[in-house]
């Protein structure tokens, strides 16, 4: 079959599964710093012009690539019964994503971030939110309605963490983020918003 005629019988969600291994398979050949969307487009075998059509850069590819092999957390928002062990399990899965792609990739696509679309951070956020919202329904916290910044504080600082270092984040740094800084913050924070929301 030529390469155009498979280009004609690939469409919509067949397409875009086809890319996304191309682009799995390019980055686990050459590495994030030279993946190009010319080579991925090669190794799919069809036109840059269809991957631009999806995605505006490499860094949106590579996310989505990475989100359909390796799977996303909104697929299963941890649920352990209670605040402090669901961001744990957060951030130790973003540590164990960090150590499966290597530090090459995940600072590659952090000097990045300012290319991505906005939409790309929100997951992490809705998933705080989520767990955030569970704790208010336990009665751990006071409310759920927090400042986004207090809520996605965590996953923050554990980007920074990344940025900083190459070597391969400890549970003590994700135990610190979450005892010394996260729950104390957010509890304080919904008291102090239930507070006012008793006031009117």
């Amino acid at each position: 079959m030529s390469q155009q005629a498979d280009k004609r019988r690939r469409r919509g969600t067949v397409l875009e599964e086809t890319i996304l291994q191309a682009a799995w398979e390019e980055l686990t050949s050459v590495g994030y710093a030279r993946l190009t969307m010319e080579g991925v487009a090669a190794r799919a075998r069809t036109g840059k012009q269809v991957l631009y059509r999806r995605w505006h850069n490499r860094a949106e590819l590579v996310i989505a690539a990475i989100r359909q092999t390796t799977g996303s957390i909104t697929d299963q928002i941890p649920d352990t019964g209670e605040l402090r062990g669901d961001v744990v399990a957060v951030l130790r899965r973003m540590a164990q994503r960090l150590r499966d792609l290597g530090p090459d990739v995940i600072h590659g696509l952090m000097a990045e971030a300012a290319d991505l679309d906005p939409a790309f951070f929100a997951v992490m956020k809705d998933v705080m939110a989520s767990i955030v919202e569970r704790a208010a329904a336990r009665g751990e916290i006071g409310s759920a309605r927090l400042s986004p910044r207090v809520v996605s504080l965590p996953v923050d600082l554990l980007r920074h963490e990344m940025l900083l270092t190459r070597v391969p984040l400890s549970d003590e740094t994700i135990f610190q983020i979450v005892d010394e800084v996260f729950i104390p913050l957010v509890r304080t924070a919904s008291a102090g918003t239930q507070r006012r929301e008793c006031l009117w």
